[in-house]
């Protein structure tokens, strides 16, 4: 697989990497050694890049990825800290980042940690001198290698590239949501800032597996979240109503059944199509099973995506989404 730099942290990563929010809360339950063959099949695919963060499972996914490495080298783990407390600007200060990144720290088993990322936090404290004072702080104190933001807004990823010590960007970046091509990307290649592209499958929409009959489990994000009412919507089917999601994913499937590599599923495809764009550094998808780790890590190894392709994915965008979705991220 290929491997690219991830912004100013200079370490190289998997183009496409894991997700570990499954392993930890809110896509229903799932054992540590199921946890753990994921973890395995995708190092052996390839993968050198973990994303997680401190409330997945209120630490759990970290524990499992601590467990995982602690006879392991060679892969980079970026984890992220802000939603422990509630999410005012008052609380993103270097006190309660220490005391999340020690919390980590221990967690992972590690001393330094590769990198931190503010999880998805209010844009003022994206906007604020002083919270880069504070993790720069940290890093200077040894208790992180590199920071990063992770954004629901372009306006919130404009704000972080501009700063001069931010690594990375993570962002919400699939077929079914394009606005990021229009900005982000470019201002990322331009300042050197690593692109981590969460949510590549709409939250499995892009899978073309879902019905308008489908359901999921009562502690599935997807059950609960589809109003926004736990976090931002947009985390949830990239904040696209699930019907016209349903119907949109229907014409994708059909679209890659004629212009696919041999072999490739509408999943894989999908995945390629946000790995091959200029600027993305990795994608992070999630897997609940081996095999979906394994067939994830392949997309990384995906040729060229068809031009017919490329201009099909951008109809259906106009399609279905741009009027609802492209003027709120």
């Amino acid at each position: 697989m290929e491997n690219r730099t991830l912004g100013r942290t200079g370490r190289d990563v998997s183009v496409i990497g894991l997700g570990t929010w499954q392993l930890g809360a809110d896509w229903g339950e799932v054992t540590e050694q199921d946890a753990t063959a994921v973890l395995a099949a995708s190092v052996e695919a390839g993968v050198s890049f973990f994303d997680t963060a401190d409330v997945y499972g209120d630490g759990r996914s970290e524990q499992v990825i601590g467990r995982f490495l602690a006879d392991r080298e060679g892969i980079t783990v970026a984890t992220k800290m802000g939603r422990r407390l509630e999410q005012v600007p008052a609380n993103y200060v270097l006190e309660n980042f220490r005391a999340w990144t020690d919390r980590s720290r221990r967690n992972l088993g590690v001393d330094t940690l590769d990198l931190v990322q503010l999880h998805c936090p209010p844009s003022a404290t994206i906007d604020d001198d002083a919270t880069y004072d504070a993790l720069d702080t940290l890093v200077v104190e040894g208790a992180i290698a590199a920071y990063g933001v992770s954004v629901e807004t372009v306006g919130q990823a404009l704000s972080a590239i501009a700063r001069p010590h931010v690594a990375s960007i993570q962002i919400i970046l699939n077929a079914f949501r394009l606005k990021p091509l229009d900005e982000v990307l470019p201002a990322a290649r331009e300042a050197g800032v690593g692109i981590i592209a969460r949510v590549p499958l709409a939250s499995g929409l892009l899978s073309g597996k879902y019905d308008e009959r489908t359901t999921f489990a009562a502690d599935d994000h997807r059950t609960y979240n589809r109003d926004g009412s736990a976090f931002d919507v947009g985390e949830t089917f990239s904040g696209v109503d699930f019907e016209a999601g349903v119907a949109a994913a229907r014409e994708f499937a059909e679209l890659v059944g004629r212009h696919r590599p041999v072999g490739a599923t509408a999943a894989q495809v999908a995945l390629a199509w946000v790995a091959q764009l200029d600027g993305v550094s990795t994608v992070i998808p999630g897997a609940r099973n081996p095999d979906q780790a394994r067939a994830n890590a392949a997309a990384g190894s995906l040729p060229p995506l068809a031009p017919e392709l490329l201009e099909g994915i951008a109809r259906l965008y106009d399609t279905y989404f741009r009027e609802a979705v492209h003027d709120r991220w």
